[in-house]
C-alpha cells in the first residue's frame, strides 16, 4: 500500500488552486499518491479520503489576516475527528497566498499548524532557506518570500490564477515533495 497525501484547500479566485496543484505534482514527484479536496464542497467520500491519508496539507488564501471563511468552516467541521483522535500521528503542512508580499500569511500558516497540533498531527516545515534576500537573488528564487513554516505565495489581486509566479508554484511543489517524503518515512516506521 502506497503513501497518500491529501491536499485540503479552499480557493476563492483560483490562485490557491494553482498552488494545490503544484503541491499535488510535488507529491507525485516523490512517488506518493495525492488527492485534491476542495473543502467548500467536501463530500463524504472526500472526508473518508482525508481519514485514510498518511498526510494532509492544508491550503487557503489569506483573507483579512487568516484563512478564508470557507476554510474555517471546514476546520470547525473536523471537531468529531478531533474528539476521536482520527488524524493523530498523520503528517501535516500548509500553504497560502495573498495579494500583498507579507499579507499576514504567516498567521494563516500558524493557524494551520495549530489546527494540526490540536489533531495530534506532526507538522512539516518547508525546509528552504529564504530566497531573494541578497544582491544575487531574484524574484525567481524558491521561497522568495522567506517563509519557513509552510509555502507562501503572492499574487496580484487584480489578476487571475495566471498571477501565481513560477517561483511560488515551484516552492509549493517543493513542499509537496517534502511532505510526501516525510509521510513515507513515518509510514515505514509505523509498518
Amino acid at each position: 500500500m502506497g503513501t497518500t497525501v491529501a491536499i485540503a484547500y479552499h480557493s476563492g479566485f483560483g490562485h490557491t488552486t494553482v498552488l494545490a496543484e503544484a503541491v499535488r505534482d510535488g507529491v507525485a514527484d516523490a512517488g506518493a499518491d495525492a488527492v485534491l479536496i476542495a473543502v467548500d464542497g467536501i463530500t463524504e467520500e472526500e472526508w473518508a479520503a482525508l481519514d485514510a491519508a498518511d498526510a494532509i496539507v492544508f491550503g487557503s488564501p489569506t483573507y483579512m489576516g487568516s484563512a478564508s471563511a470557507a476554510f474555517h468552516v471546514f476546520a470547525e467541521s473536523t471537531s468529531k475527528r478531533w474528539a476521536a483522535r482520527a488524524w493523530k500521528d498523520k503528517v501535516a503542512s500548509g500553504f497560502t497566498v495573498a495579494g500583498a508580499m507579507n499579507g499576514d500569511k504567516l498567521h494563516t500558516l500558524q493557524y494551520f499548524a495549530i489546527l494540526a497540533s490540536q489533531h495530534g498531527m506532526h507538522w512539516v516545515n518547508l525546509d528552504l532557506t529564504p530566497g531573494w534576500c541578497s544582491s544575487t537573488g531574484s524574484e525567481h528564487d524558491l521561497n522568495r518570500l522567506g517563509i519557513t513554516l509552510g509555502a507562501g505565495a503572492q499574487a496580484n489581486t487584480d489578476q487571475g490564477p495566471e498571477a501565481v509566479t513560477k517561483a511560488d508554484a515551484e516552492t509549493a511543489r517543493h513542499l509537496g515533495r517534502r511532505v510526501a517524503t516525510v509521510a513515507k518515512a513515518f509510514a515505514g516506521v509505523a509498518r
